[in-house]
């Protein structure tokens, strides 16, 4: 059995001004990039949660051999992306292991750091929950094994994996991951994801 990947890109970076999972870093769009990474990663299937913009979004998530999946509830918070994608993952891939669950607004994102999430859960003999430490707090991209689906499924309004990290129902396991808190919210933070890859080029 495998672990699927659900990268929730449903929001409507309103703070932003536009669609995060549309602007481009090194020639790819975020939302293509974080598609690509947890297909290089060994997830499978790969699933994008799509909300606002998801016209503009559709055709990125099939040319990277990702299913498109809609949350028409986007609006009412984080949580009902995560049950869009459990829900469609039960249809499509009922046998998954568990469910790697990540962002596509994380620059600093590396296939890397996805195998070792996957690895770590696969070394585990009994479920397990392998989640990202960043900057003092846990968080995604995390690993969570089907056993607490249930648990992921009862999360409501905007509070997204984080919240179910800080009271794990099962073993647990964190793994740096080195720029984890860079993401892109604000038009600042974009201006300075730019001036940061200006300085290391």
């Amino acid at each position: 059995m495998t672990v699927a990947a659900i990268v929730l890109a449903a929001g409507a970076s309103r703070r932003l001004g536009q669609p995060k999972q549309l602007l481009m870093l090194d020639g790819e769009t975020m939302i293509g990039r974080a598609l690509r990474l947890a297909a290089e990663s060994g997830a499978s299937p790969v699933l994008a949660v799509l909300g606002a913009h998801s016209e503009l979004m559709h055709e990125i998530v099939l040319a990277n051999h990702a299913t498109p999946i809609l949350n028409r509830a986007w609006e009412q918070g984080l949580s009902t992306s995560i049950h869009a994608g459990l829900t469609a993952l039960a249809e499509s891939a009922p046998g998954s292991r568990g469910a790697l669950v990540l962002a596509c607004d994380q620059p600093r994102l590396t296939t890397t750091h996805l195998r070792a999430l996957l690895q770590a859960f696969d070394a585990q003999p009994t479920p397990t929950i392998v989640a990202s430490t960043y900057a003092g707090v846990l968080g995604t991209p995390a690993v969570f094994p089907r056993e607490v689906f249930s648990e992921l499924l009862s999360l409501s309004g905007d509070k997204g994996a984080r919240s179910l990290l800080m009271q794990p129902p099962c073993a647990f396991i964190a793994l740096p991951f080195e720029g984890g808190e860079i993401d892109i919210d604000l038009p600042s933070d974009l201006a300075q994801l730019k001036m940061s890859k200006t300085a290391i080029q």
